[in-house]
């Protein structure tokens, strides 16, 4: 790979751009962007439409899809149009048939956004940054683009998921609120378009919430799950002017309870600080039965999730000499807190944390209570983490001038790296939860005028730079031409028509080098020689009757069952025709098969090189591949000895591999699917299309083309194209961690969320039982699974120096593997079950503070 020079930037110097196309096209794989511009106009305006938005304290409230500003009759909240906020989408109306007098009159119109992945409202509420706000926004399909078709996408909060937008029916009011603290002045409100429609939006609504009684950890934001105003006997929806923070709270009644109200005002704006609104507390609910306990259950569906619950009474009632209100919380069969007694026409809040998929409330009275137990109002929150940082603020400022004085006309929206895609024409460096640098600026054909900024030269990490408008300078001055304009544009037609005349021959010639490359590689075949069986095409034909079960299929071919004539099973791996780059891994893998033998290899039968057909014969390995058994498909879960029993052997594949040969292979590509499984659920390595040999004993490392399988790569290795057998180790941590979580690489259900960041933060904390996979339902030792999160975490630094030698993660693994032995042993004598809650301190194996997780 051509290097890179990184260009210095001085007055008057000439400036030198290089770019390499090879690498710009595998970077791009990640990173395919949408987002637009925004003119010094369209700012100001943006700025002069918050300021309009003082009526409550640092608000801001936006009718999205409107063109008029209007102060709504039932709440007196003024609301602006969108157009000041966001520059891409389209005004809509929802259908007539939807619209009514009882109808928010926010809900009437959207707008929508058929273009582009991710359109996002940029807010900048004057309290800044490092200030707490609850911002709320709304949906209502409504029908507004009379395609019946509900769609479905993601709402995202700066660079992380704040949630998924889906709807029941056209009529169905989404409204999604959250507590978020900001750490940059701008806060972004991001629709992406994930495939299964185009996003919408009704209203977005962002409040200073000025109140220190929702504690909000670092890292994690509050999402609203439910807000209820218990016992309310007008059925309708509180909101501002009733509470001053406008926060909504719908009516919630159940059938067991008795509602229950008083005239009286309770006076919380100035006895507590969660100022909940009087008409809220002024009504409650108590059971039916004076004895019973007070009972309601929050179904939530997923056992990870963290509620912050706060529960808020008022007592309503006048009690007697004689009388006495009190009474215990209890939450899926757990005493909470102190019990409660209510105070007189004064609220009294507790606060309730907790995790599960099903919350299970009791109130209780005590002993010494005459009187059942109450409830006025609750707020139930999720706490999420909110891992991502921001693109790094001295890239941002950059590449904000870049596009204002250069005038760019891309789409440029949001933060410039996260969520992926980033904007289009940036490659952004992949740093885990550190933040984003834009490590390359392709500005070709975005139509710039004018000099590129010298602002360009604060992108500390920028390794390229594309140019390719022909108005824009590289150094200053522009000289500006404004007499001899026919005779450039002649000239750069003609010039653009030799070009592409260029490309079309290129091109050309390129499909018959392919051609002629793939003819070379079927010759190069021929001169293997092997022991092994040299198979002819209709042998392959009769082994597999005539390609009859597919057992697998990959990028350069499909794998067929097939049997011997000894009855012995077989795999075959035939080439596709129309690949011309797996001919190559086809014969890497064939010659590399034949030299390496071991227990832990796919075992090598034969091959088939006839003319343009040419297949790979191995082993048949009855249980598939690994990636198979651990996924949630599977009827029957490995059990954690058989997971440490595959761990050992795949890593004694590798170590051979690493250490065993000479020259050292390194495998390039391990994952989950490339580890098969025979009968007994034996492990072996497979698939070395992508393998390397070490020609020197010396060298350190290979600078390589990058390949491999996204979540699977070490990004050292990616970054820097230098590959060491340590590029394995992070890859088969990967695995191992697959193996402890059952969970995939890339983890799709949780907005594409890498495994090690996933495990990250309950590692912080912790707690193995939520990180192992549930479907092992506690059946393992806590001290072998601990160990071998050890050795997984430290297989995945980020710098390969830190991470240890597969022959030190294969000592480790069979010590884990030992434990959980001697448990089986000592829980079959002693009848116990198989469920252990040992704890012990981790040893970090020599590991950096931060990537060691912490004492539990």
């Amino acid at each position: 790979m051509g290097k890179v020079c990184r260009s210095k930037w001085s007055p008057g110097s000439m400036m030198w751009f290089r770019l390499t196309f090879a690498s710009v096209f595998a970077l791009w794989v990640f990173t395919v962007i949408s987002a637009t511009a925004v003119s010094e106009r369209e700012f100001a305006n943006y700025k002069h439409g918050r300021r309009k938005l003082d009526d409550i304290g640092g608000s801001i409230s936006i009718d999205c899809g409107i063109l008029d500003a209007y102060t709504d009759d039932k709440t007196g909240i003024p609301y602006t149009s969108d157009t000041t906020f966001i520059d891409t989408g389209e005004n809509k109306d929802i259908s007539s048939k939807f619209k009514s007098e009882t109808l928010q009159k926010y809900l009437w119109n959207v707008r929508s956004f058929p273009q582009g992945n991710r359109n996002c409202y940029t807010l900048n509420p004057p309290e800044g940054k490092n200030t707490t706000y609850f911002i709320r926004a709304s949906f209502m399909y409504g029908n507004y683009d009379e395609q019946d078709q509900l769609p479905e996408f993601d709402l995202y909060v700066g660079v992380n998921l704040w949630d998924n937008i889906k709807f029941e029916n056209a009529s169905h009011i989404v409204i999604k609120e959250i507590i978020h603290i900001p750490d940059r002045d701008n806060t972004y409100v991001c629709l992406m378009n994930t495939g299964k429609g185009t996003p919408f939006i009704s209203a977005l609504e962002l409040r200073h919430f000025h109140n220190p009684s929702y504690t909000i950890p670092f890292k994690k934001s509050l999402v609203l799950y439910r807000r209820f105003d218990v016992g309310s006997t007008t059925g309708q929806i509180v909101r501002f002017k009733d509470d001053v923070f406008d926060r909504m709270w719908f009516p919630y009644n159940l059938p067991q309870w008795i509602p229950f109200n008083t005239t009286l005002a309770i006076d919380n704006l100035n006895q507590t600080v969660y100022k909940l609104p009087s008409t809220v507390m002024e009504t409650a609910v108590r059971p039916i039965n004076a004895n019973d306990s007070l009972d309601f259950d929050l179904d939530t569906g997923d056992p990870t999730l963290e509620f912050d619950v706060y529960l808020h009474f008022a007592e309503l009632e006048s009690l007697k000499e004689n009388e006495h209100r009190e009474f215990n919380i209890d939450v899926n069969g757990n005493r909470e807190n102190e019990s409660v007694v209510p105070s007189h026409l004064s609220s009294t809040t507790e606060l309730v944390r907790v995790r599960g998929p099903k919350l299970n409330f009791s109130f209780r009275k005590t002993p010494n209570s005459t009187l059942p137990p109450i409830l006025n109002a609750m707020e139930v929150y999720i706490k999420k983490d909110f891992l991502y940082e921001p693109t790094d603020q001295e890239d941002v400022n950059a590449i904000m001038e870049v596009k204002e004085s250069n005038r760019v006309t891309k789409i440029w929206q949001g933060d410039p790296c996260w969520p992926v895609p980033a904007w289009d024409g940036l490659i952004c460096s992949n740093n885990g939860y550190k933040p984003h640098t834009i490590t390359s600026l392709n500005l070709s054909s975005s139509g710039l005028t004018g000099k590129i900024s010298p602002s360009v030269a604060s992108l500390k990490s920028l390794q390229s730079l594309v140019d390719g408008n022909p108005d824009l300078c590289l150094m200053a001055p522009c000289k500006k031409e404004k007499k001899k304009f026919v005779v450039p544009l002649i000239a750069a037609t003609v010039s653009a028509l030799v070009v592409l005349t260029v490309l079309v021959v290129l091109w050309s010639y390129k499909r018959k080098q392919a051609t002629k490359q793939l003819l070379r590689t079927h010759e190069g075949a021929r001169s293997l020689k092997s022991d092994n069986r040299q198979f002819t095409y209709s042998e392959v034909v009769s082994i597999t009757n005539n390609f009859q079960r597919i057992v697998g299929k990959g990028g350069f071919g499909t794998v067929y069952h097939g049997c011997l004539s000894d009855g012995m099973q077989v795999a075959v791996k035939m080439l596709s025709p129309s690949s011309t780059q797996g001919s190559k891994q086809f014969i890497t893998e064939a010659e590399l098969l034949m030299r390496v033998h071991h227990r832990n290899l796919a075992a090598f039968v034969g091959y088939c090189n006839e003319g343009t057909n040419f297949g790979i014969i191995y082993e048949y390995m009855a249980c598939g591949n690994l990636a198979e058994c651990l996924s949630d498909k599977t009827k029957d879960a490995l059990s954690w000895k058989e997971r440490l029993h595959i761990a050992v052997d795949a890593a004694q594949g590798l170590e051979y591999l690493h250490n065993g040969c000479k020259p050292p292979i390194i495998h390039r590509d391990v994952k989950t699917a490339n580890i098969l499984l025979n009968e007994k659920l034996q492990a072996k390595i497979a698939d070395f299309g992508f393998s390397k040999f070490f020609p020197m004993e010396d060298q350190s490392h290979l600078s390589t083309t990058i390949v491999g399988t996204l979540g699977y790569l070490d990004p050292e290795y990616y970054t820097s194209n230098r590959l060491t057998e340590r590029s394995d180790v992070y890859s088969f941590g990967i695995v191992l961690l697959e193996l402890i979580t059952g969970r995939p690489a890339i983890m799709k259900s949780y907005e594409n969320t890498h495994i090690v960041q996933w495990v990250n933060p309950l590692l912080a904390r912790g707690d193995i039982r939520s990180i192992v996979d549930p479907r092992l339902q506690g059946n393992f030792d806590t001290n072998s699974v601990w160990k071998a999160m050890e050795t997984a975490m430290a297989c995945v630094p980020l710098i390969s120096i830190q991470r240890p030698s597969m022959n030190h993660v294969v000592i480790e693994l069979k010590e884990c593997l030992e434990i959980e032995k001697a448990y089986e042993q000592e829980s079959g004598f002693s009848g116990l079950m198989m469920n252990s809650s040992n704890t012990f301190e981790m040893n970090p194996m020599g590991l950096e503070t931060e990537m060691a997780p912490q004492p539990r």
